[in-house]
């Protein structure tokens, strides 16, 4: 269900645009009149009453880029669009900072290789980002404030009393995030079975509208790619986004020696309105911690913690 505001939706009604179209072509169901504006003008979205983003600074690309050689045109097509229009307002108004750490996946890693039969049987991929939407699911149960969200006059946090995660889809029609609803209920074999239905109908482009947005926070994995870190954007109104890259191995000292061990870079960027430093690494830690010994995952939950 979408929803929006009143003055959103007459300012839709009177542009003329469908806000459940609106809605699947963003990822999220909830619309402010920001995403009006950006689909009306085709331009990043901005503060309500505020000319368009890049009307002032349109002219950096206002360039004969056909003088200095040859070039060929191509149309993105309109996910691409929206998607470009929303995070450059994310980018342009969120004052985000990236926190980064190291996990030891040891652990995971070698669940993974003894549970592989019981998956083969199960006719589920049982990958490590199963356990990562487990373990972000515990840590936003125990962490409140990073699975809130900022009314738009930015004066009140709305806590949510539900952990649904997104998980960022490459798709050849642009970045799409289903979302893991109630993660935090789910068990792993479910989350991996969802994990792959929602992945592959992403791919074809099946997801439905209600599939996506709502998300507590969004994990963006470029792990099967590479890298050692980045820098996610914030995906509004989440507070808060996990990037993940290639696992490698690490010395690492065991007490007595240096040994090989997995390990993966883990990059939290948040919104500094709301969250600070401290927060993160808090946050980090605690999600190193479990990822690190995945018996956590079997303790009851702890009282809600700091930040």
């Amino acid at each position: 269900m979408v929803t929006a505001s009143p003055s959103t939706r007459k300012m839709a009604l009177a542009a003329g645009i469908d806000l459940d179209t609106l809605a699947q072509s963003t990822g999220r169901t909830h619309l402010a009149r920001e995403d009006v504006v950006a689909h009306r003008d085709g331009t990043g979205a901005t503060m309500a009453g505020a000319p368009p983003a890049q009307s002032h600074h349109a002219r950096y690309w206002e360039v004969d880029h056909a003088a200095y050689g040859p070039v060929e045109h191509e149309d993105l097509d309109r996910i691409a669009q929206v998607a470009a229009a929303n995070l450059g307002a994310a980018n342009a108004m969120i004052p985000q900072v990236t926190h980064h750490d190291r996990a030891n996946v040891q652990a995971i890693e070698d669940l993974r290789a003894r549970m592989k039969p019981e998956a083969a049987a199960r006719g589920v991929k049982l990958t490590a980002l199963a356990f990562h939407v487990k373990v972000l699911a515990r840590c936003l149960v125990e962490f409140p404030r990073f699975n809130a969200s900022l009314t738009a006059d930015g004066e009140r946090l709305v806590v949510k009393q539900y952990v649904h995660v997104g998980i960022a889809v490459d798709t050849p029609g642009g970045l799409l995030v289903p979302v893991i609803r109630d993660a935090d209920r789910k068990g792993i074999w479910r989350i991996a079975s969802e994990i792959g239905d929602l992945a592959a109908r992403a791919q074809s482009g099946k997801l439905k509208s209600k599939e996506m947005g709502g998300a507590s926070m969004t994990i963006s994995n470029l792990g099967g790619i590479g890298g050692e870190a980045f820098t996610p954007i914030v995906n509004p109104p989440e507070l808060a986004i996990l990037g993940l890259t290639r696992t490698e191995l690490r010395p690492v000292w065991n007490g007595a020696e240096f040994a090989p061990v997995p390990t993966v870079p883990l990059d939290l960027s948040y919104d500094h309105r709301v969250l600070n430093g401290a927060d993160a690494a808090r946050f980090l830690a605690r999600y190193a911690e479990i990822l690190g010994d995945p018996r956590h995952l079997l303790l009851p939950r702890i009282a809600p913690r700091g930040g």
